[in-house]
């Protein structure tokens, strides 16, 4: 039996508009778009991609956890060179800073929807 993850999925009340900002944030290409799904796939392959369906309920977790909260699901990790600099760019895309940061070298923000995302560097 051969198996591959073959994809991640956000949901979100909006799929064009979040996938327009990982498509800019990750520099992905668009492999599909339709108002209730989006898919994006790295430069270098089809798969695996980063996906995006329409949920109109959509609730966004509460960081740091609390009992009774929505709580996370997953998250996205992302490496990068410069977190600095990465963490600037996420944000003038329209991401925010988490005030709660559990590591030096690692950085949480939500993505414009209110998924988190971590960007980090390498070895962190």
């Amino acid at each position: 039996m051969t198996t591959m993850l073959a994809a991640f999925v956000l949901g979100t009340p909006d799929p064009p508009a979040l996938a327009d900002f990982y498509r800019a944030l990750l520099g992905w290409e668009e492999a599909e778009r339709e108002a209730a799904w989006v898919r994006l796939r790295s430069p270098g392959g089809e798969r695996p991609g980063l996906s995006f369906q329409l949920e109109t309920d959509h609730v966004r977790p509460v960081w740091p956890q609390t009992p009774g909260g929505q709580q996370m699901q997953a998250h996205l990790d992302i490496q990068v060179d410069d977190l600095e600099g990465e963490t600037r760019r996420a944000c003038a895309l329209g991401a925010t800073v988490e005030e709660h940061q559990p590591q030096k070298d690692v950085r949480v923000l939500r993505d414009p929807h209110g998924h988190l995302f971590c960007l980090f560097l390498p070895g962190a």
